[in-house]
């Protein structure tokens, strides 16, 4: 009960042992139902809702006001709680066996009606919910799903809280470094032609707390990134952020499965119980079996290496990917001969954005194989070393460039589960995927790091950074669970030494690199301990536990997929006296091909 100087109770309060109370409610009216002498409304509030009753034979004055109630004027009444007749109980509400027998009723403020109704589940677009998402967050869905976020928020800190972790606020205006996107640039007013960035994320500020002795930190941090969107990013975001110091790996992926874990049992729409511990993969096993950096373990189909043993083969598609130093890669199907043509065509173009060419396939049936490569085929021993059976559809990719191989099959492995229906439905499963590579090629050829510039190498790799730093495996971590990628984590560099080697292997000259990170190199000179951490993409978590597929349903404010907020109409000019106080001035066109921002694409 939240008792305030307006009301008694919540909406959400009454029930039967309430009866013979009088009691004062106030919320917005939901729905009305005028029966001539008798009017019921739904009084809604966050908390619930109550069914309210006036007849005009009892109360005329009440009455009269009730019948001209619309759907979201503001109201409180005051009357008394009774027990509902049996058939007349709505067993689906928790408040549903008790009704309140207005006395007055009084409008606190009208109503328009509504953009869209509030009180059911019809589709409404992006760009209305969005424009008006003051009256979206009234909807039950959108609602629940915000105090769910809540309730995560407020056991993630418990949990964290009881292990003896610092919540430690870091700057939101800092210095630009480069971390991988494009930064957020806020001018200075003070110092002409200087700029601050909003932090990507707080990656050195946490390091440097580990340097300065408070060995366990975390906080719910405000992220930005000026990056193109899509249905799990956000320009503005927020991440659980970890560090620890004199620690493993596994000190740190413990607590972050134990969280999750809790989360998804305690938190989750439809609670599971996630087996644990959880499977730590490889970078390089979660390419081979499933395509995919971030598996999704709900289902099977695992893809095979069948390389081998289709070496010797006269099908050119398959040798010509080997002669080139590629692979040939396929996944067994099992029931798949169900599929027709149009079925498989649809999983080809599944594989084509990752560069495949194309998807050889053929069906396994009681008189052998069958479809377009079943004559290269036709002895048996492919199905054979695929451990096929009648009915099974295989499906293969081959290329000479490895990474268009895992990648290709591991969206036609999800296409294939979409289509087949294997993906239980409210269920989840967990892993690490764990021993990433150090770098990946830019496509100016230098050296980037794939997790970031801090990120520790695997020591026995050390050797390899200036002779052959792609081979060089970091010791990095992701935590996935159904097929979504939480976050990231590693252990980090500690010794300036081997950070200054690092940079060398990016490209950076020590200068660049003083210049951009010298306020953590001079840190860590001073006796920096062995530190670890992880940051957690709370949106994402929010989404999974909510079952939604999109971060916009569980954050209370969303930008679309152009970063523009329709609700506030922001980006927005400002005053020109502004810029001049800034020292700025505008440039007479956007760059080439950019559109407004503010189109309402959502």
């Amino acid at each position: 009960m939240h008792s305030t100087g307006l009301r008694t109770h919540t909406c959400g309060d009454l029930r039967a042992d309430h009866a013979g109370q009088r009691v004062t409610l106030a919320g917005w009216v939901h729905r009305r139902r005028d029966q001539g002498g008798l009017v019921f409304f739904d009084l809604r509030d966050r908390y619930g809702l109550t069914q309210v009753s006036i007849s005009q034979e009892d109360n005329a004055a009440a009455h009269e006001v009730a019948q001209g109630l619309r759907p979201e004027f503001s109201v409180q009444i005051e009357g008394e709680v009774v027990v509902r007749p049996e058939g007349a109980r709505n067993d689906k509400l928790a408040t549903g066996g008790v009704e309140v027998i207005a006395s007055t009723i009084a409008v606190l403020s009208e109503s328009p009606t509504p953009p869209f109704p509030i009180d059911g589940n019809e589709e409404v677009s992006d760009e209305v919910r969005l424009k008006h998402r003051p009256l979206d967050l009234r909807r039950e869905g959108v609602r629940d799903n915000i105090l769910r976020r809540h309730e995560m928020n407020r056991r993630v800190r418990n949990f964290f809280d009881a292990l003896g972790f610092v919540d430690i606020e870091t700057p939101i205006l800092a210095k630009a470094t480069p971390e991988g996107s494009r930064d957020y640039i806020v001018p200075s007013r003070l110092h002409t032609g200087t700029f601050y960035a909003l932090p990507q994320a707080p990656q050195i500020y946490k390091q440097i707390l580990m340097c300065a002795g408070f060995d366990r930190y975390y906080q719910l941090a405000r992220c930005f990134r000026d990056e193109d969107l899509r249905a799990d990013r956000q320009p503005e975001f927020t991440q659980l952020d970890l560090e620890m110091s004199f620690v493993e790996q596994e000190d740190i992926l413990g607590p972050i499965e134990e969280v999750i874990s809790m989360l998804v049992a305690e938190v989750a729409a439809h609670p599971t119980v996630l087996p644990r511990p959880w499977r730590r993969i490889p970078y390089s096993e979660a390419l081979l079996k499933y395509g995919s950096d971030k598996p999704d373990l709900r289902y099977g189909l695992e893809i095979q290496d069948v390389s081998e043993a289709v070496r010797g083969s006269d099908f050119k598609v398959f040798t010509g990917a080997l002669e080139g130093g590629g692979a040939v890669r396929g996944i067994r199907v099992p029931g798949g001969a169900k599929f027709s043509r149009k079925d498989i065509e649809g999983f080809q173009e599944a594989a084509k954005p990752h560069g495949a060419k194309g998807l050889a396939w053929m069906k396994v049936t009681a008189d052998g194989a069958s479809g377009p490569i079943s004559k290269f085929f036709g002895d048996g021993a492919l199905v054979g070393e695929m451990a096929a059976e009648e009915g099974d559809l295989l499906l293969f990719v081959a290329d000479p460039n490895l990474d268009v191989v895992a990648f290709s099959l591991g969206t036609v492995r999800a296409a294939v589960a979409t289509a087949d229906n294997l993906i239980p439905e409210n269920s989840f499963a967990a892993c690490f995927v764990v021993d990433f590579p150090m770098f990946h090629e830019g496509d100016d050829g230098a050296m980037e790091p794939a997790h970031h510039p801090f990120t520790m190498p695997v020591e026995e790799d050390w050797d390899k950074l200036e002779s052959d730093p792609a081979a060089v495996r970091a010791r990095a971590y992701d935590p996935v669970l159904n097929g979504v990628e939480l976050g990231s984590g590693s252990i980090r560099i500690h010794r300036p030494d081997l950070q200054q080697r690092v940079f060398k292997a990016m490209g950076l000259t020590p200068e660049f690199a003083q210049e951009r990170f010298g306020f953590l190199l001079d840190v860590l000179k001073f006796g920096a301990p062995p530190h670890g951490g992880i940051a957690l993409g709370l949106d994402r978590i929010a989404m999974l536990l909510c079952g939604e597929e999109s971060i916009r349903e569980v954050i209370a404010f969303p930008k679309t997929s152009r970063a523009v907020d329709l609700m506030s109409d922001s980006p927005s000019p400002v005053e020109p006296e502004q810029l001049v106080e800034l020292g700025l001035g505008l440039a007479e066109s956007p760059p080439t091909g950019e559109s407004n921002p503010s189109d309402g694409v959502v």
